[in-house]
């Protein structure tokens, strides 16, 4: 439970064991100049600030909003830093794999990073595709130049990727429950891959950050097949091995990635 300390102080609670740094670290790699900074202590964005705050909780500064808007506020922070997670029970399940126990004794609880906003986690999803992601950052930065999208910015990349966040654009703003978690995981990639632009990687790479889906897992991602390699996984096989992280293999995607 969220307890308001004073007007502008709000605890978020979490179950530990909490990584601060795993995630400060990977979010702070994805921050959009403008628009947000991490600065590995602290997130801050549109007059709000979070860090770490005790064992078991995060605190978030912000202004006195209204009851609605704060109840918005304190959903979105808690999705960015997936503290509604049981790393306890998720770690346990995922360590039934020798392969990936290793991992998890290493670095325990992972969280799968989400995003203040689920359009820019889908951007960032189709700017991704086949660059690093320090590319990807540059280029979103320049997209949302002044804290906003900007369509001409879009120049220099593939015309077929520009029309993917076109065609993503419109479909949102048509349908806004498309970035909205669906009934199952399968009905939520049917209808993100439904957009032209849009394959299996970076529907299950929104699924994961955006849409909030723990079993959302981007198989083809070169990162994953490398860290599937270095703990002894045929990368082609790595799909049927990731049967038994069920229901929890986007947080088995986050603990490979960390491996690396």
């Amino acid at each position: 439970m969220e307890r308001i300390q004073d007007k502008r102080e709000v605890s978020l609670a979490f179950r530990p064991p909490f990584r601060w740094n795993a995630i400060a670290g990977f979010l702070a790699a994805r921050a959009i100049s403008g628009v947000e900074s991490f600065d590995g202590v602290r997130y801050e964005r549109a007059g709000i600030s979070i860090e770490p705050n005790g064992s078991n909780s995060l605190k978030m500064a912000c202004g006195a909003p209204p009851p609605s808007a704060a109840i918005d506020v304190i959903a979105r922070a808690r999705r960015m830093f997936d503290l509604d997670a049981d790393p306890i029970a998720i770690d346990a399940h995922l360590s039934g794999d020798p392969l990936l126990r290793r991992l998890l004794k290493k670095r325990p609880g992972p969280r799968v990073p989400g995003g203040w906003e689920p359009f820019e986690i889908a951007v960032r999803a189709i700017v991704g595709q086949q660059i690093s992601v320090q590319a990807a950052t540059t280029i979103m930065n320049r997209l949302f130049a002044g804290g906003r999208f900007d369509d001409s910015a879009l120049g220099g990349m593939p015309k077929a990727r520009i029309e993917a966040i076109r065609t993503l654009a419109r479909a949102a703003g048509d349908d806004p429950s498309l970035l909205r978690r669906g009934a199952t995981l399968d009905e939520s990639i049917e209808r993100l891959t439904a957009l032209k632009g849009v394959g299996p990687w970076t529907a299950h790479y929104i699924a994961m950050r955006a849409l909030r889906e723990p079993d959302a897992f981007p198989h083809t991602d070169l990162g994953l097949r490398k860290a599937a390699i270095a703990i002894g996984i045929d990368p082609d096989k790595l799909l049927a091995r990731a049967e038994r992280w069920r229901p929890w293999r986007a947080y088995a995607a986050i603990a490979l990635w960390e491996s690396l």
